[in-house]
């Protein structure tokens, strides 16, 4: 079996009284799509959190490629391979597509930051962040500043800045959220062409676009895992249904 890039052993996450993650154990394969769904309040975001290092677990460990990366802080763990996307986009409006993905490019640098007009006049650095808009299908988009794109091409403006930074494991909150019927089939598009070239771990309500990508789901209720396996395998689990597939609209 190939060794997993991604392991969670025992994570725990308390805010006050509210258990947000209990005692979670997963894993995630280099290429594959790991998918995290769940009723809102399972503790998917938080669980994101975690592995990104803007939340400090309570208890149990987080390994990337082989390493404890539980202590490091978020820039150090975006570093070693860890990118994310939000529920809420996060960008630069009055930036261009390529500005902002450019700044991502920047990240993934020892160095410190150059200034944005700089930046801005650097070829390589331009050339870059335009290879990135490219492979989420924005080329021609590439000069518009962000606030004039529509939500679905901020989301893939989103993954274009993930990507930048040469990600081994990317970390998807919700990436269909908002979005409408051909917005959610671009994205599901652009995602599956990523299988297989970039681990990903995959948090989204949309059950059609998780059965069609994900090579394993792990089902949350109120921070613990009651199921992970194959997509059919989780289909036909009756806990599973019970809990969240049966739902008609889930919370």
């Amino acid at each position: 079996m190939t060794p997993s890039l991604l392991k969670v052993e025992g994570l725990e996450k308390r805010f006050g009284g509210i258990v947000a993650t209990d005692s979670l154990s997963l894993d995630v394969r280099p290429g594959e799509v790991h998918a995290v769904i769940g009723p809102n309040g399972a503790g998917k975001t938080t669980l994101i959190g975690q592995l990104t290092g803007e939340i400090l677990p309570d208890a149990g460990r987080i390994v990337f490629d082989g390493a404890e990366i539980g202590a490091l802080p978020v820039h150090a763990r975006a570093r070693r391979g860890l990118a994310r996307s939000f529920q809420i986009t996060s960008i630069f409006p009055s930036f261009t597509a390529a500005e902002n993905v450019a700044l991502a490019v920047q990240a993934r640098e020892p160095h410190a930051f150059r200034m944005l007009a700089d930046a801005d006049k650097d070829a390589d650095l331009d050339a870059a962040a335009c290879a990135a808009l490219a492979r989420v299908g924005l080329a021609d988009r590439a000069r518009v500043p962000a606030a004039g794109l529509a939500h679905g091409e901020k989301r893939q403006l989103e993954v274009a800045m993930a990507l930048a930074t040469e990600p081994r494991l990317l970390l998807l909150d919700e990436p269909m959220a908002g979005m409408g019927p051909d917005e959610s089939a671009r994205m599901s598009d652009l995602l599956a062409g990523l299988k297989g070239e970039v681990a990903m771990l995959l948090v989204e309500h949309d059950m059609d676009v998780v059965f069609t990508l994900a090579d394993r789901i792990t089902v949350l209720v109120y921070g613990r895992a009651i199921a992970s396996g194959a997509p059919d395998a989780i289909r036909r689990d009756a806990a599973v249904r019970e809990a969240y597939l049966g739902e008609e609209q889930p919370a």
